[in-house]
């Protein structure tokens, strides 16, 4: 039943090949191939019956079940019967020849079948095919075509039919007229050569054993004659190259006579198809196979040939081979074949052809030279044996040339000769020593050139290959660790192969290793025998050197420190156990890390420890000496390499602190002194530091040799003699005082610290100053010079942290510490207010930062003065843009560092100072220096200011240790300063305040008792609002200030409720309008959580807000100052209300703002009416007073509460949102106020309304007389219309 499935499945699938979709026609073949992995035969057959049965179905889709069959067929070849591989055969021989016309893509599906049977049923085919193949008529073009696929694809059943085969083929050349068959009878004749050929190859494989080469010989040379002679001179290129093809292997099995016969005109014609066809691959390839039959026959008649071939050849390796093109690379490759038969057969006279080339001036002549010497170095290695002096000697001038191309292929002949014994032959050591050159080149970092030819021929790219080169040669081929051991030691030390020393260091290593394989005592460099090897002290100095900056050269650190691990023997007896114990820890932390990663100034230290415990374990002076000596002879070698040689000069200290011999240090610091470079910031750092590392064993030694040194002739300075300084200017006179400076600076430092107090001012201060005061005519000239003062600074930083950590610190006062800070502070001063060119600002701030640490402490002015001065030099710098305008000459990243970094050395010194009075007192103090900023008009100096804040009070809750409860007694007023602040104009200041109140909220947790770490909930929720401040929009920056006060009214005690208001009142009139609209926000949020408990302070609030309503003109704000009364008396009503009634009359604008803010809510406007009527109705309207003593009469004079109250009413009733309370209290009001109106007929303001009366009169219009009975009628209610 599964195969009729099967077959109706198959049959359906072919009747969908009609389908033109090409990925429908992909699906039906893989299809149809997986269906006959499971059922190979029925497919076949399936397949058969179904072409048979549709003769007419278009070829196209034919060409889709062959191709399946085809793979069927490969897949399941040993499955396959007879009957069934009989059946396809016919088939495919019917679809091959059915049309005589050639459709290529059909015919050749069908000849493809037929090669594939063949593998197994040869014979089968073959008794079908021959049929198609009758003496004297043409055969189908595919007939032949198929003949010649099956004796390449089954040589052993092909070859015994191609003897008959050709005996019917020859006579059928001369009927051939078309090219097409000419080409397919020279396909065939190609590949039956070649299948001839590999069975002769193969007889002990073959089931024939007795053929032979001759059984062809006479036929293949018959095909040549007609393919030679006749056909190769055809105008079609196609025919030509067809030929060609076939021509090279033919000549392998043309009788020898006929071959020797016919070289002659053969090798010439050959040749002069290169100038006839641009795809000369087929031309190379057959000429090379005609050259290898010439050479097999022992021809004579070669050597006539050999000019004409080799003058033809060389310019087809000289023309460059583009990669994107496979047939131009493939001709290379054929080329230097040809080359190779030559060179076996005739090696002086290729020698004498291609060795003066090297010497032309012609870059693709000479590359094309070198290709062809690496191609016969390798491949005709016997014949060029006794001619390797010879080759070597040619090759001096290439190692001269510039180009890059002709340095890669130099690299790559040399790479030849290491590999066949060149290289231990004399003049082998050049060709290394031009390696280790090309392994120095500098790193090509500009973007890669493709050149026309496809190559990216960079010196990165020689490099590249020099390196693999020198670790291929000196790793894989046998007998060069003879050669380049110790050789390759040569190279490490002299400078200008630094680039080349991370695959130097693995070659060394590994030739190293190889040589420990053959015993300890192998390793061991002899140096007596090698005198041009660097000393054991040379090479270590240089090994860790360049170990300083380890991930320079493709990771030189590491190589070089697993080198010198492997050369402890050679090194000094002694090291082994430390070495193999200390390094790889080494090696792994460089491991470990990555360049970015790294810290330098660790990783140096761990190199100078490093270098300490190997000298302790030495424990030799001689060698001590001699290797401080070494280190001093190189410091020369490293110009140009400044980190490298403030390292080395490191390593110099680090030797003599170690060095048992007092006059061997102080004769190597002398030497120092002298030949320093002063002018270079490297060297002068580099020669401070050695100084400093000597001192730790050696003080006064260092103390006493700078002490010399200044009492030199360079400090005399007697008519331009400057001793051995004569020919130095001022300005370098300056550098070599700013180096002097620097080494007290190092030498304090490092120095012991049980010494180091009592020679701090003696020694080192005095000597300081006397360098860096310059007098003439005895008065004091301030230097200008920038290094000088840096150094100076530094130096002073240095000296302070010496004091700082000496063992009896506690004990010293630093006498010259005030002098010390003016000093620094007038540094500072002297500094442009409107620009930023050196970092003289930022180091003079740390100096007074660690002097600052120091005893006797400052006094409070000389703290004041010291805050202000710095507050001011950093504060009030335009902004960085800014100063990047007005200043080209500093670059962005520069300007950003130096910015960056002095905003920092201002926040330490802030925090110093602020860590020597950690109070509420202190802190208050500082933020005394820094209100003004904080309120400054000017963002950027809001900016900093805030941002300094945030950083204090981060240090005060980080430093704060509370061990008894006491108040914060400012906690109000801070918060007061920052919480307006979070609706600043800038987003940076907005999140940095936040900040601010969160760590004032803390500490005041601290003080009420907290732990340190204690969490609080309401204060951890500011964090998270500062999202809401990132916004511009004023509702939603607004809705977070609110958010914000409501938790600072939750945590502020009740005690400092009344100074946070009080000074949050101040923020009303900030420069900035956001903040003043922050401050009304948070102070109304804050009355409405906190107001209650307020009643004793509404007398003071009320006056408040009176006196900043007269300095406030923004609308906004004033209203929400009126919500602010409003909100005070909702809580307050009756307080409220006698605090206004305490304003004097008249009522001035404020005072009446403030009394129509109570009518905005009815139930609250109705309460406070009713107050105001209590106060009217209270008291008497009026008192009368005799007019004078003597007189009889009287005045009446109006009593002040009832009139003040009736002008507060007068307020209220005219704001129209009171309309409804009055209506509520209308019968009331109209008899009060009617009773208040006849009570006020000839009635006297009080004295000293009258005089205010008075007075304003005098300066303006005259005010309105108190008549109640005016014409003017200010406010009529209706109970029927309300107020009109």
């Amino acid at each position: 039943m599964a195969e009729p499935r099967v077959k109706r499945l198959a049959t359906t699938l072919m009747d969908a090949t009609t389908d033109k979709d090409p990925s429908v026609q992909e699906q039906i073949y893989n299809a149809l191939c997986y269906l006959g992995e499971a059922e190979p035969e029925e497919i076949l057959n399936c397949c058969d019956e179904y072409l048979r049965q549709h003769e007419k179905l278009a070829y196209p889709h034919r060409v889709t079940i062959l191709k399946a069959m085809e793979t069927v067929v490969k897949n399941n070849m040993s499955h396959l019967d007879k009957s069934t591989a009989k059946v396809v055969i016919f088939l495919a021989s019917n679809e091959m020849t059915k049309s005589k016309e050639i459709i290529h893509e059909w015919q050749q599906a069908a000849s493809n079948v037929l090669v594939a049977v063949g593998q197994r049923f040869i014979n089968k085919v073959m008794e079908e095919v021959l049929t198609k193949f009758q003496p004297g008529i043409l055969p189908h073009y595919f007939i032949m075509q198929t003949f010649a696929n099956l004796s390449v694809s089954n040589v052993f059943g092909m070859v015994p039919f191609l003897n008959s085969i050709l005996g019917t083929m020859l006579p059928m050349l001369g009927m051939a007229k078309q090219d097409h068959m000419k080409s397919v009878f020279c396909y065939a004749l190609q590949h039956f050569s070649e299948s001839i050929q590999e069975y002769l190859a193969n007889l002990d494989k073959a089931p024939d054993p007795t053929v032979r080469k001759d059984t062809f010989s006479n036929e293949i040379f018959s095909a040549y004659d007609v393919l030679f002679n006749s056909w190769l001179q055809s105008r079609e290129a196609k025919l030509r190259l067809a030929v060609v093809e076939a021509l090279g292997p033919m000549s392998y099995l043309m009788p020898g006579d006929k071959l020797e016969e016919q070289l002659p005109r053969l090798i010439p014609g050959i040749l002069a198809l290169y100038k006839k066809h641009g795809e000369t691959f087929y031309v190379s390839k057959s000429l090379c196979q005609i050259l290898e039959a010439s050479v097999n026959i022992g021809s004579r008649t070669l050597d006539t040939q050999l000019d004409a071939l080799l003058s033809a050849l060389h310019p087809q390796i000289c023309a460059p081979a583009d990669p994107s093109v496979p047939l131009m690379v493939k001709n290379h490759t054929e080329v230097l074949r040809c080359f190779t038969v030559l060179a076996c057969s005739f090696p002086d006279r290729v020698l004498v052809f291609l060795l003066p080339k090297l010497e032309n001036s012609n870059e693709r002549v000479r590359v094309g030279t070198l290709l062809i010497m690496r191609q016969i170095i390798n491949c005709a290695a016997s014949q060029m044996e006794i001619k390797k002096p010879f080759i070597l000697s040619s090759m001096k001038l290439p190692l001269q040339d510039s180009s890059d191309k002709v340095k890669r292929a130099v690299v790559q002949v040399i790479s030849a000769m290491a590999h066949h014994g060149y290289l231990e032959q004399a003049g082998g050591e050049a060709m290394m020593e031009y390696i280790l050159r090309q392994c120095a080149l500098p790193l090509d970092t500009g973007p890669k050139k493709q050149t026309p030819e496809g190559d990216d021929f960079t010196s990165d790219s020689v490099r590249s290959i020099s390196i693999n080169t020198l670790f291929l040669i000196s790793t894989t081929v046998d007998g060069m660790s003879e050669v380049l051991w110790p050789y390759l030691l040569e190279f490490v030390t002299p400078v200008q192969f630094t680039s080349a020393l991370t695959p130097l260091c693995k070659s060394l290593m590994h030739l190293a290793m190889k040589k420990q394989e053959e015993g300890e005592a192998a390793v061991l460099i002899h140096y007596d025998a090698n005198p041009n090897l660097p000393s054991p002290s040379a090479l270590t100095t240089r090994l860790l050197v360049v170990s300083s900056q380890p991930y320079l050269g493709d990771g030189r650190g590491a190589a070089a420190l697993r080198l010198l691990n492997v050369l402890h023997s050679s090194i000094h007896p002694t090291l082994g156990p430390l070495w193999n114990a200390a390094i790889p820890p080494l090696v792994e932390h460089l491991e470990e890390h990555t360049e970015k990663s790294l810290s330098q100034k660790e990783w140096e230290d761990k190199l100078l420890l490093f270098l300490k415990e190997t000298l302790t374990v030495i424990s030799d002076k001689s060698w001590i000496c001699q290797f401080s000596t070494e280190m001093c002879k190189q410091l020369n070698s490293y110009n140009g390499f400044p980190l490298e040689k403030t390292f080395l000069y490191k390593c110099i200290g680090t030797t003599l602190r170690v060095c048992p011999s007092k006059d061997m240090v102080q004769k190597q610091l002398q030497e120092l002194l002298e030949t320093a470079r002063y002018h270079e910031e490297a060297e002068r750092e580099g020669l401070a530091s050695c100084f400093g590392i000597c001192a730790i064993s050696h003080l006064d030694e260092a103390l006493a040799k700078l002490e010399d040194f200044v009492r030199s002739d360079i400090f005399k300075k007697s008519v331009g003699l400057f001793s051995i300084f004569k020919d130095r200017s001022d300005n370098e006179v300056e550098k070599i005082k700013s180096t002097l400076i620097l080494c007290y600076g190092y030498v304090a430092m490092y120095a012991p610290k049980e010494l180091v107090l009592s020679r701090i001012e003696a020694d080192i201060l005095k000597n300081v100053f006397q360098y860096f005061n310059t007098k003439v005519l005895g008065i004091k000239v301030e230097t200008k010079d920038l290094t000088l003062k840096l150094c100076l600074i530094r130096s002073i930083c240095m000296i302070s942290q010496a004091v700082y950590h000496s063992v009896h610190s506690g004990a010293f006062v630093f006498s010259r510490k005030a002098e010390l800070i003016s000093q620094m502070m007038e540094f500072i001063k002297a500094e442009p207010a409107d620009a930023m060119r050196s970092p003289i600002r930022q180091r003079a701030m740390i100096s007074c930062t660690y002097l600052a640490t120091l005893e006797p402490p400052l006094g409070h002015t000389e703290r004041a003065e010291l805050i202000d001065c710095c507050l001011n030099s950093v504060l009030a710098l335009p902004p960085p843009e800014v100063m990047r305008e007005r200043d080209s000459t500093v670059t962005d990243t520069c300007l950003k560092d130096l910015y960056r970094d002095t905003m920092n050395a201002l926040k330490d010194l802030m925090k110093s100072l602020l860590q020597k009075d950690l109070t509420p007192q202190g802190l208050h103090d500082m933020f005394e220096h820094l209100n003004r900023w904080i309120k400054s008009a000017r963002e950027h100096e809001r900016e900093r200011a805030v941002e300094v804040s945030v950083a204090l009070l981060e240090c005060y809750r980080e430093k704060l240790h509370v061990s008894t409860v006491v108040p914060f007694f400012n906690l109000g007023v801070l918060i007061a300063l920052f919480s307006p602040r979070c609706s600043d104009s800038l987003a940076s200041v907005r999140r940095h305040a936040v900040d601010c109140v969160y760590y004032l909220l803390y500490i005041q947790l601290c003080y009420e008792g907290f732990a340190q770490d204690y969490r609080d909930e309401m204060v951890e929720k500011l964090p998270a609002l500062k999202k809401g401040l990132e916004e511009p929009d004023f509702t939603i920056l607004f809705h977070a200030c609110y958010n914000i006060a409501m938790v600072i009214g939750k945590r502020v005690p009740p005690e400092q409720l009344m100074s946070l208001l009080l000074t949050m009142f101040e923020s009303l009139a900030d420069p900035d309008k956001n903040c003043s609209r922050a401050a009304t926000v948070m102070i109304n949020s804050l009355l409405k959580e906190r107001g209650a408990v307020l009643l004793e302070k509404v007398p003071d609030i009320v006056s408040v807000i009176h006196s900043k309503l007269q300095e406030v003109d923004e609308e906004h704000v004033r209203k929400s100052v009126q919500q602010t009364v409003y909100i005070l008396a909702s809580q307050h009503r009756t307080a409220v209300v006698c605090s206004l009634l305490g304003s004097s009359l008249p009522f001035d604008s404020q005072a009446r703002v403030m009394w129509k803010s109570l009518a905005t809510e009815p139930t609250l406007t109705a309460q406070v009416l009713e107050l105001l009527l209590e106060k009217v109705n209270r008291d008497v309207p009026y008192k009368e007073n005799k007019s004078f003593l003597l007189s009889s009469g009287s005045e009446r004079v109006a009593t002040v509460l009832p009139l003040t109250a009736t002008c507060a009413l007068y307020e209220i009733m005219s704001a129209l949102e009171s309309g409804a309370a009055v209506l509520g209290l209308y019968p009331q009001l109209f008899v009060t106020l009617l009773l208040r109106v006849s009570c006020t007929v000839g009635v006297q303001l009080p004295k000293n309304l009258q005089c205010k009366e008075r007075k304003s009169a005098s300066h303006g219009p005259v005010p309105r007389p108190l008549d109640p009975c005016r014409k003017r009628t200010v406010t009529r209610h209706s109970p029927e219309r309300g107020v009109t």
